[in-house]
């Protein structure tokens, strides 16, 4: 197969082709990526253009996009292969009469056992095994890139599982055999750093760590998606954003989001920026209730002719709260992250680690519309009312 790209500058001529502005840097490690035929790990904060970018690679080279999108407690069998056990039981009914007959002179019981036992390959084939993302990249007899999405969201595990493949390109099936691929894919891993991913995985692929560009990139990157909203409003809109991100948010806006935004006002007719418009769809780009407060409180300050900003929600102060740590201190980002997306921290009597600085609304420590605060939610109240009707 020839290459896909000459050099470097065709890198970046053939992804513009496609609406993907990259600088010499990313596009020098996407030139590797299929020069060396190693691995891409591509680290940075959401709305990047990290997944985009693999999309963007499959179609400037005319390879079969392949995706496995990473979650928690996710095993090898949703990402490699599975069997498909209902094929094998369906199968195995329509043959009962063939196994009957393999089977009916058996001396004993073990014999009978045996003979069944010397079949089982048939049942466990090519014919009945379910290829996910990764076996498929691999049996693939065309060209594909193999995205797998935000690895940082699976389980260390996976990781270990993955490490066959991003090393020789191959799947052991122990039933079967290994799977080698005949043309490697072009593998691209994206991550948002929510978590430190293991040093093997890390050893076996190239890694760049995106963040968002400078404003002019980012003004060319908005200009390229033909959003309809005027140059001199884009420029503005981008030094907007770039002032929401110097903010404390919980989620700064990304590229992928100045573009929507764009987008969104277009299609409103704006003319010009006042805080005011700008007030009015901010929650296009921000999706938490203390982000939206905030920006709120500091768009008149951002753009010139805007108005007051609504005051602050009294609920609001405790969204604000996740913002201080000790005096003094930043606290750790995706500690308190993790905290805020913590299974159960809505139920009753949830406490923060006060490590993160986090502390609790005033009136809130232990009472909830009036019900009792002893930690138990809904679904434990409704576990435990079943458990003693059991007992009796």
């Amino acid at each position: 197969m020839t290459d896909a790209f000459e050099s470097v500058t065709d890198v970046v001529d053939k992804l513009a082709t496609h609406g993907y502005i990259a600088d010499r840097r990313l596009a020098t490690t996407v030139y590797l990526l299929c020069r060396l035929g190693k691995p891409v790990l591509l680290e940075g904060p959401a709305g990047v253009g990290k997944t985009e970018l693999a999309k963007v690679l499959a179609a400037a080279t005319g390879r079969r996009l392949l995706r496995l999108q990473c979650y928690e407690g996710q095993d090898e069998s949703r990402a490699l292969y599975e069997w498909d056990y209902g094929k094998q039981l369906l199968y195995t009914q329509m043959l009962r009469e063939k196994i009957s007959e393999i089977v009916a002179d058996a001396p004993d019981l073990a014999a009978a056992v045996e003979r069944i036992g010397d079949q089982d390959s048939v049942f466990f084939s090519d014919r009945f095994l379910s290829p996910r993302p990764v076996l498929e990249a691999i049996r693939s007899p065309e060209p594909a890139v193999l995205l797998i999405d935000e690895i940082d969201r699976a389980d260390e595990a996976l990781e270990a599982v993955l490490l066959e493949c991003l090393d020789e390109y191959q799947v052991s099936v122990p039933e079967i055999g290994t799977y080698i691929a005949e043309v490697p894919p072009y593998v691209v891993l994206t991550s948002n750093n929510t978590r430190d991913l293991s040093a093997a995985l890390k050893r076996r692929c190239l890694h760049l760590f995106l963040d968002y560009p400078d404003a002019e990139r980012e003004l060319e990157i908005v200009r390229s998606k033909h959003t309809g909203l005027p140059d001199a409003l884009a420029a503005q809109l981008v030094g907007v954003v770039r002032e929401l991100r110097g903010l404390r948010l919980r989620k700064s806006p990304g590229i992928s989001e100045t573009v929507d935004w764009a987008r969104a006002l277009a299609v409103l007719g704006a003319e010009e920026l006042d805080a005011h418009l700008l007030m009015e769809t901010v929650n296009v780009v921000l999706k938490y209730e203390r982000d939206l407060n905030r920006a709120l409180e500091a768009l008149p300050r951002l753009v010139s002719g805007g108005r007051t900003a609504p005051a602050e929600p009294a609920h609001a102060h405790a969204h604000a709260q996740f913002d201080h740590g000790s005096p003094g201190e930043e606290p750790d980002g995706r500690a308190v992250r993790a905290a805020m997306d913590r299974l159960g921290r809505h139920e009753l009597g949830y406490r923060l680690p006060s490590s993160l600085g986090v502390t609790e609304p005033p009136g809130h420590e232990h009472h909830d519309n009036g019900r009792s605060g002893n930690g138990a939610g809904q679904g434990q109240r409704a576990f435990s009312a079943a458990t003693r009707r059991r007992a009796r």
